[in-house]
């Protein structure tokens, strides 16, 4: 009785000292306090299993399960929620794509417990052992418990998955001793719904367990001390999860192996046998894990079967492929230094970049996280000399006061992790940049081999972050282009307005007094204000999205409207012709659809020569209604429609600002619609817009 009572004890004080331990060392992250609520949770679980085991009677037993599955209920959510945010960049995303089965995982199991009582379990003695044979509501909770769990070991999994170099180090053993403590859970669970009972040899299993998973996760403390991560993993659920295969192999295995033994008549030792199994298959996931076990592995096979260390053409399609078509200097530097980690079994790799403007070197990217990033103080003049030298060399035998800073800003944090490597990152005979290699496992020395292949690498990422810098002066010259684009129509505008207005004031001296230029004075001055805030109107409107205020309107109506009242601004020998067939009510922007109407009969107008005719018409179509407006007027080139006709500020108008086609395409877009157009030159243009009917009936005659 006092080893019974010993392990509950112990593993309620690790689990207070740990989830303690957190707080204190990061007492405003989320995920300290996360990891506080669960190990007080897991704390208060191991009391009560002791009370459990203490129990003198089938009722007094019953009391104290219901009390600790309660509990337990709580348990999983809020772990959960911290393999959501432990140690990632983008916690705040997962937590909002997770959120519905965080609600479920919190309250789920509670409600299972507190709702269905009478449903969960009654007592039933097997010889000497005491079981609860488990009801429909209990088989239930075991299943939801069992597959949060299994949540929080893919969560777990990718956030290590994601890691490399000294991250993955300074996060492996807190989240080994998380996985120990949910996998042994696991375990206990699946016995649980496979007999169907709860057996107290079980809760003493997940005791043991847990005290081994406080031991590991204290290891990894010390390691952490809960230092900020931004661990990026990807936002698949289960895709390349080692952990549901490892799972779905366990369970398919335990449930033949319970099939065999229940008919040999064995079934008293097939929990240990089970137990066994588990303990193999996460020992297996261990080692495949290890970083040592890997190249140890990597090593015996190039010595004893003649093989390089390195697969050139694997490491190197995995570098293109990371690397290739990313323009952002930082993310080509974490990409790389993610890739150089995993393939060379480095801790610590850091990317250092040349500035082109400032000649100073900032930081770009480093495996492991440190405070206080940005510049270092380096002797440009001193480092120039190593454009011309190139090749790798060892940090700790080189002279000079940069040598001296680069190797404080990258200190080695093991003694056994050898000697530093330094790879310049030439480019165009100049020096773009420097990485720095720290902390190798094992501290094996570098060959001849790695060393060109770590050259040609430094080659490849300079080149990059060279075109990183000239797509940045790119996209600056384009942004200037732009501007002067646009300010160059707006200028032309306003300098018509002020020279109306110019005019105007010369002329209010002498003609005050007559009221016909006193009303001539006043239409022309709403007339120019009205025409600059068209102006700021659509010039605002590229640089956001189309916001649509929708309500049931007709098109055929709508158009009339617009029809109506241009009418009185067309010339006669322009003629526009009407076919607006009636079509049902659709939800629409009734002003935004107005101005689209008005720029295609205005547009077609223009292009009449001389004389001609301009074709509207609305129909109904296959789940929406078509909109057209044809002429016969001169008509565009091919070239042109497909390279200028929706781009802003491309007209061929001499007052225009070229933006009324690329406004007409986003409104039209906004709605779900489509637009097409066809032309020839001489011939004419005929545009089509097609907009979804939505869920109005056809019945119905709203007037917009």
């Amino acid at each position: 009785m006092v080893m019974q009572a010993i392990f509950p004890q112990a593993a309620f004080v690790l689990c207070f000292c740990c989830g303690t331990a957190a707080v204190i060392f990061r007492p405003a992250a989320l995920a300290s306090w996360l990891f506080f609520t669960g190990m007080l949770l897991l704390a208060a679980e191991a009391a009560l299993e002791y009370q459990v085991a203490l129990a003198a009677s089938s009722a007094e037993y019953g009391i104290w399960l219901r009390r600790s599955l309660l509990l337990k209920s709580l348990i999983p959510g809020v772990w959960l929620g911290f393999s959501l945010v432990y140690a990632r960049g983008q916690s705040g995303e997962f937590l909002s794509r997770w959120r519905w089965l965080l609600v479920a995982a919190l309250l789920l199991p509670v409600a299972l417990i507190l709702g269905f009582q009478q449903r969960l379990f009654g007592s039933v003695a097997r010889g000497n052992a005491l079981t609860i044979q488990l009801g429909w509501a209990g088989k239930a909770w075991v299943l939801v418990v069992l597959v949060v769990t299994l949540a929080i070991l893919v969560n777990f999994e990718k956030t290590f998955r994601a890691s490399v170099g000294m991250a993955r180090w300074r996060i492996k053993y807190l989240i080994l001793g998380v996985t120990l403590i949910f996998g042994v859970r696991v375990y206990a669970l699946s016995q649980m719904l496979l007999f169907s009972g709860c057996r107290p040899e079980l809760a003493d299993l997940t005791v043991v367990a847990l005290l081994l998973g406080c031991l590991l996760s204290g290891v990894g403390q010390v390691r952490s001390s809960f230092g900020e991560f931004d661990i990026y993993p990807s936002r698949a659920v289960l895709q390349g999860s080692i952990t549901v295969i490892l799972a779905g192999v366990y369970f398919v295995i335990v449930g033949l192996m319970a099939q065999w033994v229940a008919l040999l008549g064995g079934i008293a030792n097939f929990p240990a046998q089970a137990l066994v199994l588990l303990l193999g298959v996460v020992g297996v996931a261990v080692m495949v894990l290890s970083e040592r076990l890997r190249l140890a592995l990597g090593g015996c096979i190039s010595r004893h079967f003649r093989r390089p260390d390195h697969d050139f053409r694997k490491l190197w399609t995995e570098f293109t492929r990371r690397t290739s078509s990313v323009l952002d200097a930082a993310t080509l530097g974490k990409n790389a230094g993610g890739v150089i980690a995993e393939s060379f079994h480095v801790l610590g790799v850091t990317v250092l970049r040349v500035d082109p403007e400032t000649e100073c070197v900032e930081w770009l990217h480093s495996t492991e996280k440190r405070a206080g990033q940005g510049f270092l103080e380096l002797d440009i003049e001193s480092l120039a000399g190593l454009a011309k030298r190139g090749h790798p060399f060892i940090l700790e035998f080189e002279p000079g006061s940069w040598a001296e800073v680069l190797r404080e800003s990258c200190p080695k944090n093991f003694q056994h992790g050898g000697d530093r490597l330094v790879v310049p990152l030439v480019a165009a005979e100049r020096l773009v940049g420097l990485m720095v290699l720290a902390d190798r496992v094992n501290g094996v020395p570098y060959s001849h081999e790695e060393l060109d292949l770590l050259k040609c690498i430094g080659d490849q990422l300079a080149g990059g972050l060279l075109n990183c810098a000239l797509s940045d002066k790119v996209l600056q010259a384009k942004e200037l282009e732009s501007f002067q684009t646009l300010s160059t129509f707006f200028v032309h505008d306003l300098k018509n307005a002020a020279t109306g207005l110019s005019l105007m004031l010369q002329n209010l001296p002498i003609h005050f007094d007559d009221p016909e230029f006193r009303s001539d004075a006043i239409q022309g001055i709403a007339h120019t204000v009205e025409r600059i805030n068209q102006l700021i109107l659509k010039l605002s409107s590229l640089r956001r999205e189309v916001e649509l205020i929708k309500i049931p309107c007709r098109l055929d109506l709508l158009c009339g409207e617009v029809l109506d009242g241009l009418e009185l601004t067309i010339d006669g020998k322009k003629h526009v012709a009407r076919d607006l067939r009636p079509v049902p009510l659709q939800s629409l922007d009734a002003e935004a659809i107005r101005s689209v109407v008005t720029n295609l009969v205005v547009n077609a107008r223009e292009a009449l020569n001389g004389s001609g005719e301009v074709k509207v018409a609305t129909r109904l179509e296959a789940k929406g209604v078509e909109f057209t407006v044809a002429d016969n007027g001169c008509g565009m080139s091919p070239q042109f429609i497909k390279n200028l006709l929706f781009r802003p500020f491309h007209s061929t108008k001499t007052n225009g600002l070229g933006i009324g086609m690329f406004q007409c395409r986003k409104i039209v877009e906004a709605h779900g619609g489509t637009l097409a157009v066809k032309s020839e030159p001489g011939m004419g243009t005929r545009f089509a817009i097609w907009l979804p009917l939505g869920h109005h009936s056809q019945a119905d005659q709203l007037v917009p």
